[in-house]
């Protein structure tokens, strides 16, 4: 049985005029899983409680903002020619990409305010991410994007493998394959990652990787490519990171074997002791530190990550 919609499912219902997409929903309902996963992983892991509140501030404006400089950047002639269509984000046009880059940028930005670790924080986002990815990716097929090449072979006319546009013609539905292998790997991180994770780092490191292994094979059936010449723009980048990030962990497994301690990067608490071995500190000044980077609750658990108050 091959999957069908009409024109009119694009659009879920109209308020006052203006169409709402289903589009649109399932991205807000991926958003809003990922902030309530992250938050459930800063109070697993006793860090400040509205850690990942003040982060959506940071990573889903700029997310945004980098998913559609990401798309113009390659499109670059058409919106050349017509500039204010830039801001037209409800007419199409986010890449996944540029929004991954423009959340991590967030990120950052944060993690060097508040003096907390990259890593860790990246790690709070990377479950919800990938299930937000698995959740947007629907909104694809109510679009009609996103999808692979003509089905020619009879045999190969039903779905989840095509599925079928208003055109009548029928297509590879890479859209569904993408949005399972997110799923498969948000099941990966959260269930067998999270709690065998060694070092700061492994949750987003092993959804890069996963991910980029993914995406730089089902791009190659995508027949809405971001170009560059001869190129597809998300195949080539998915191939440079997963190969880096390969190698990345294979040269770091090396490495610890060969000094027998973790590293790239150490725990914290080692970082803590060579610090306080290199650069002694006094005790009050040790407690501003400590009075700087947590705070303690009610109930006496202590939060390590930034001010208590803006």
């Amino acid at each position: 049985m091959v999957l069908m919609r009409t024109p009119s499912t694009a659009v879920a219902f109209s308020i006052f005029g203006h169409e709402i997409r289903w589009y649109g929903i399932l991205m807000a309902l991926g958003v809003i899983l990922a902030v309530i996963l992250g938050a459930h992983e800063v109070k697993r892991k006793k860090m400040y409680r509205d850690t990942m509140y003040d982060l959506c501030l940071w990573a889903i404006p700029l997310g945004i903002i980098g998913a559609r400089l990401y798309y113009v950047l390659f499109e670059l002639d058409y919106y050349i020619s017509n500039p204010v269509s830039i801001l037209y984000i409800w007419e199409g046009g986010l890449a996944i990409y540029g929004a991954v880059i423009g959340g991590m940028i967030g990120i950052m930005i944060y993690s060097l305010r508040k003096k907390v670790r990259f890593l860790k924080l990246a790690d709070i986002v990377a479950p919800g991410l990938v299930l937000a990815q698995a959740i947007g990716r629907w909104g694809n097929f109510f679009n009609q994007e996103a999808y692979g090449p003509l089905v020619t072979n009879d045999a190969h006319k039903w779905f989840p493998l095509a599925v079928q546009l208003d055109s009548g013609a029928i297509h590879y539905a890479t859209f569904f394959y993408e949005s399972m292998w997110c799923l498969l790997v948000f099941l990966v991180l959260w269930f067998f990652v999270r709690k065998r994770q060694k070092h700061d780092g492994d949750m987003i490191l092993t959804y890069a990787m996963l991910y980029a292994f993914e995406r730089m094979l089902v791009e190659q059936l995508r027949q809405d490519s971001l170009m560059l010449g001869s190129l597809r723009i998300s195949q080539v980048l998915s191939g440079l990171i997963f190969i880096a990030v390969l190698v990345f962990i294979i040269v770091r497994v090396i490495r610890e074997k060969k000094e027998g301690r973790l590293m790239w990067p150490a725990p914290e608490t080692e970082e803590t002791e060579e610090k306080e071995e290199t650069e002694p500190a006094c005790e009050d000044e040790g407690a501003e530190t400590e009075q700087e980077n947590g705070a303690e609750s009610e109930d006496g658990t202590v939060y390590d990550n930034g001010e208590a108050n803006e």
